[in-house]
């Protein structure tokens, strides 16, 4: 097993060219495909994610394994069932342990044909595509917003469009609306009918270039560096993102601006891509209170880098926490108590820590296969210098980069094999 041990710099002054956006690449990857664009999208994303949907849609073989790529899975499950062929598509051992029976019956009901290969609910999946009629179909809006944009991106191809209504929550609704953006880019008809219902009308897609924004959630754990750097004159600058992105992660700004960190955009007209540049300012914030049911991503970073500002919090909207790369709510939990901090969760569906500590035993951080674990602590190396991460090769799911880009800035990383 590899094992890294991570130094922090004094100072941190850098350009950092972060990775294109994962979320967006998945999606025109997936549009593109369906309006028949001869080329691929400009500036898509180098990382596991998108690349296992690159080699799907170039090759489509028979057996398609999209490895760790839970996106992927939701996406190419839709895109399977109204492609003409037949297919198997599975992935790893926590893969086949993640929940799709919510859009398998979905695209059931619009009468797709797909077959469970293993335990009912689960992949793999044997799916026979062919034309589908479309129409109205339910679908809970607090399982993952992913379901959602898997639905709505097939609609347009479908003979009767579809009409989606979501029941319950709806969590992660700047996912929702960052798909609907991108089929307007491509010129499909869709719209919230209210607050519950979205339709998108047939008609299929035009093909058009297209250029890939970077990505804020990347851009984040740049924020956490520079809220846990102690050099007040610090300064990140984080090339190829918009002012007014579509991206929900791009509320990152708003969230570290309590934490100390200053965002400011060289441009700022809306849609253009430019350079972001963060600075220090001071902040006294007693504690934060934020319901991450648009950004859960994001979470993961923020109890890493409230805990080592020393700053309680109450994190609700996390219930989709569970059923992601792993159960981040005991990860998190287990992972911050190595380093002496108490974090309690509430039902499953919040996490709080008012202060509590324990004896840390700085025992290595686990990352359980999940990129975001590896990228959230990281920083924490700050305040615990030497901090040792296992595995850390897993953020190639969405940043293969990292670790080069913290060398570049002068982090000190020792690997070792334990």
């Amino acid at each position: 097993m590899i094992q890294y041990k991570i130094y922090p710099p004094q100072s941190v002054d850098s350009t950092i060219p972060l990775p294109a956006s994962k979320s967006i690449s998945n999606r025109a990857l997936v549009i593109n495909a369906m309006a028949r664009g001869a080329d691929m999208p400009d500036n898509l994303s180098d990382c596991d994610d998108t690349q296992v949907i690159i080699r799907a849609l170039q090759e489509m073989p028979e057996t398609i394994d999209i490895k760790a790529a839970g996106t992927a899975m939701r996406f190419m499950t839709a895109y399977l069932s109204v492609t003409e062929g037949e297919h198997i598509i599975t992935g790893t051992e926590r893969m086949r342990h993640r929940p799709i029976q919510i859009l398998v019956n979905a695209l059931r009901y619009l009468g797709a044909d797909i077959r469970y290969l293993g335990e009912e609910g689960f992949p793999p999946l044997r799916i026979h595509g062919r034309p589908l009629e479309g129409g109205r179909v339910e679908i809970p809006g607090n399982v993952s917003s992913q379901y959602i944009s898997a639905l709505l991106m097939i609609g347009p191809i479908l003979k009767n469009g579809i009409e989606l209504t979501l029941t319950g929550t709806i969590i992660s609704r700047p996912y929702i609306d960052l798909t609907i953006h991108l089929m307007h880019d491509f010129g499909a008809k869709v719209t919230w009918q209210d607050v519950r219902t979205i339709k998108a009308e047939p008609g299929g897609y035009t093909v058009r270039p297209f250029q890939i924004e970077n990505d804020w959630s990347a851009a984040s754990y740049w924020y956490e560096i520079m809220a846990l750097c102690q050099d007040r004159e610090a300064e990140i600058r984080l090339p190829g993102l918009c002012d007014g992105s579509r991206q929900g992660d791009s509320g990152v700004r708003y969230l570290f601006s309590m934490l100390g960190v200053k965002t400011a955009f060289d441009d700022t007209e809306s849609g253009n891509p430019t350079t972001v540049t963060l600075r220090k300012v001071r902040t006294s914030l007693p504690r934060l209170d934020y319901n991450f049911i648009n950004q859960p991503d994001m979470a993961q970073t923020l109890v890493v880098c409230c805990a080592m500002m020393d700053i309680p919090f109450h994190f609700t909207g996390l219930e989709s926490l569970k059923i992601k790369e792993t159960d981040r709510m005991e990860a998190l939990k287990t992972e911050m108590r190595k380093l002496g901090y108490v974090i309690r969760d509430v039902d499953g569906k919040e996490l709080l820590w008012d202060g509590e500590r324990c004896e840390a035993s700085l025992a290595p951080i686990d990352t359980y296969e999940d990129h975001r674990m590896a990228l959230a602590f990281a920083p924490a190396a700050f305040k615990f210098p030497g901090l040792r991460i296992n595995n850390p090769q897993v953020v190639s799911k969405s940043y293969p980069l990292f670790w080069q880009h913290l060398e570049s800035v002068g982090f000190t990383i020792e690997q070792t094999m334990e």
